[in-house]
């Protein structure tokens, strides 16, 4: 995984909110979780996984906050 995650870490890490496993979209550089419609953003390699920071995936025009 280029300058992304390490593979073990998103074996380990769940979503917050719904405590359900991520999938990783390289292309974006996030974390999604499916089971809440959310995308958590990994910033310099450091996955951010705060709900407030999360965009939402049924608003495609919603920016995460920076």
């Amino acid at each position: 995984m280029p300058a992304g995650i390490d593979p073990r870490l998103l074996e380990i890490l769940v979503c917050p909110l719904t405590k359900e496993p991520l999938r990783y979209d390289a292309g974006a550089q996030e974390l999604i979780s499916d089971a809440a419609r959310l995308a958590y953003p990994i910033r310099d390699g450091i996955p951010i996984m705060l709900v407030d920071e999360a965009r939402n995936l049924d608003e495609p025009t919603a920016k995460a906050k920076r």
